[in-house]
């Protein structure tokens, strides 16, 4: 089994016939670094190739699942992150339109190879689903989370669009998809369950536990059948669109990033730093939120 920086990998359930992996950088609320994010696809393909293993949960160590994209920068020493890096700016440090949306697909890649492969995927979420977080739980095959969880993708707040669409067109109702997406407002697991986001919310203290016993239950059945179950079920999605949905969610990201509001977001960050681009952000949708976490 590979060492990773970035995270933890263990097995449990009945015979250890379900694997687990934990997003580890608690320090950063499991922000998605291009580290984290290379070392977690040569993790799932390592147990995608594992006949013993027969369902994959997905965790975040700490006070949360994942708090979105590592937006600090820094990173891109694993073994695992490719070689060959995509051009973003020319040399007069103009923004490359394409150099940025292929650098996109990279992760978008990422994404739909946890949707796609051949493991039956279990997210499980406490804390934070945000953004980037919130589009990683929403590739897996089910969803369960602690009941006062935040979900949602505050990222449709001036940074860009959601790369996968968070695939939340094909999993909620379309009126209720367009608020989210054009609120960027979180809600909790409670309501993540009854809109048909997730599957499950539970009490927090319960959700390990209860997480584990969810996965076993489903590996009742061996790896190979299973992951049948999958692609059979997965193509009805596909065949209505999902892959090039997708890839043009991430396309619409790359363009997001240089619209006014995305450029305001930019100065924001560069003038007054991190937290009060936050606040900039953030400030005009205060107490006026639909759901109170």
């Amino acid at each position: 089994m590979a060492d990773y920086e970035n995270l933890i990998i263990d097995r449990v359930g009945t015979d250890d016939r379900v694997g687990r992996i934990t997003l580890n950088r608690p320090e950063k609320l499991n922000a998605l670094s291009g580290d984290l994010l290379h070392e977690l696809d040569h993790a799932l393909h390592d147990m995608e190739a594992d006949h013993s293993v027969r369902v994959i949960i997905l965790r975040g160590a700490g006070r949360a699942f994942c708090a979105g994209y590592d937006l600090t920068g820094g990173g891109g020493t694993s073994p695992y992150a490719p070689r060959r890096r995509y051009t973003t700016t020319d040399e007069k440090g103009r923004v490359l339109l394409m150099g940025i949306r292929t650098s996109m697909q990279q992760i978008t890649d990422i994404q739909m190879y946890f949707w796609n492969m051949a493991k039956v995927t279990i997210a499980s979420v406490h804390g934070y689903a945000a953004a980037g977080g919130c589009e990683l739980s929403m590739m897996a095959d089910l969803v369960v989370a602690d009941e006062n969880t935040s979900i949602g993708h505050p990222g449709h707040r001036g940074l860009g669009v959601a790369r996968n669409g968070v695939i939340w067109p094909h999993v909620l109702r379309m009126r209720k998809a367009k608020e989210l997406s054009y609120t960027g407002e979180y809600i909790t697991g409670t309501e993540a369950e009854k809109i048909g986001m997730i599957n499950y919310a539970w009490p927090g203290d319960e959700l390990e536990d209860r997480t584990i016993a969810f996965a076993d239950r489903i590996a009742n059945m061996s790896a190979d059948h299973l992951a049948i179950l999958k692609v059979n079920a997965n193509r009805f999605y596909e065949n209505m669109g999902i892959y090039s949905s997708i890839r043009s969610s991430t396309e619409h990201d790359a363009m997001a990033q240089m619209t006014e509001y995305a450029y305001d977001w930019r100065d924001q960050m560069v003038n007054n730093g991190f937290k009060s681009a936050l606040e900039w952000r953030d400030g005009p949708y205060k107490g006026t939120d639909t759901y109170k976490n």
